[in-house]
């Protein structure tokens, strides 16, 4: 399908995500919303009948401030042919639209992805082993060394927070196999690029695995044994960066509650967290709504609302848009900054 794009606009793709939840009502709610950037060509991809019938639906529930998909550019894939869809069919459209959008922000140089939030049991359940959507992206895009940073602008001192994930989607018990000195240093190798794009000689701090980072030894070996080294070695490969860590994990983002809601503490640039529940709980917990996720070393930006499917609340017309415009703002941000790229 061919695109009426305006060249000197900015292309937001935004893959649906999976349709038995809220993908489609906070979609339609983000783009009626004011907060959005102007001069904009937004090109969907999911069904049209379904952001038909959820349209109806949340304007049934009395809800007006809502996209009308009739004004919308939608590029309608009806995978599922079923009257009854299933886990496995929802799992299997929304991996189909996670592939078209890709296959689309690939076409446009001047673009971004924002993605839906997806259920990874109904991926499986489709045939579709990906722990998430970070993964295809990595592999669609043929790089290796990916970050799945989460990143939140605060609305009171326009601080930007910053997370980076050091692992991402598994188990707890698989996290200290997978730590490394390489895999370390290659997220921060990220992170740096990353916060080095906004300012000069940022700061940088780095939590550590066990509980008081370890206590020397008393409380788990890790960062004893090789994670001092591996920050300290890096260190001194990046002398511009002021490294902080590996520090107690309890404390690690007391700074940031501080930033988020006072311009004249002292701020830093960005935090690395060894796994997935350490950085997101304090990431979720300061900046609520704010929060966006976002895939580093990508040629292209991506960025998706740092929550779920809410199927529990789809239907309800509940559900808060407000991560999903965050998204959108910081994907028409990101990509306007050209340093972020990790262009081909």
């Amino acid at each position: 399908m061919n695109f009426k794009c305006e060249n000197n606009k900015f292309k937001v793709v935004l893959s649906i995500g999976d349709e038995s939840g809220i993908g489609p009502e906070i979609i339609l709610k983000a783009l009626f919303s004011k907060q959005l950037p102007d001069n904009i060509d937004y090109i969907l991809v999911g069904s049209n009948k379904n952001l038909q019938n959820t349209y109806k639906h949340l304007r049934s529930l009395g809800l007006k401030n809502i996209a009308n998909p009739n004004n919308l550019q939608i590029h309608d894939l009806e995978i599922s042919s079923s009257d009854k869809p299933s886990k496995s069919s929802y799992g299997n459209s929304s991996f189909k639209y996670l592939i078209k959008a890709i296959e689309i922000v690939k076409q446009y140089p001047n673009s971004a992805l924002v993605t839906g939030p997806i259920c990874k049991k109904s991926w499986s359940l489709a045939g579709h082993h990906f722990s998430g959507q970070t993964e295809v992206l990595a592999k669609s895009c043929g790089v290796k060394n990916v970050g799945m940073l989460f990143t939140a602008k605060s609305p009171i001192t326009g601080w930007r927070f910053n997370t980076l994930l050091a692992t991402t989607h598994v188990a707890l018990c698989e996290v200290p196999k997978l730590l490394t000195i390489e895999l370390i240093h290659s997220k921060l190798d990220l992170l740096k690029k990353f916060c080095s794009a906004y300012i000069e000689n940022p700061t940088l701090k780095v939590a550590g695995l066990n509980p008081h980072a370890g206590e020397e030894g008393l409380l788990g070996n890790e960062e004893k044994n090789w994670l001092n080294d591996a920050l300290i070695s890096w260190n001194e490969k990046n002398k511009d960066i002021k490294l902080l860590g590996p520090l107690s994990p309890d404390s690690c983002w007391n700074s940031s509650a501080k930033a988020w809601r006072n311009k004249d503490t002292e701020k830093h640039d960005g935090i690395l967290a060894m796994y997935h529940d350490q950085g997101l709980i304090p990431m979720k917990v300061i900046a609520l709504n704010y929060s966006v996720n976002t895939t580093l070393g990508l040629p292209f930006i991506r960025t998706s609302p740092d929550h779920g499917t809410g199927f529990d609340i789809a239907g309800k017309g509940v559900a808060q848009s407000q991560s999903m415009i965050e998204a959108i703002k910081t994907a028409v941000e990101f990509t306007k900054n050209s340093r972020l790229l990790n262009t081909h």
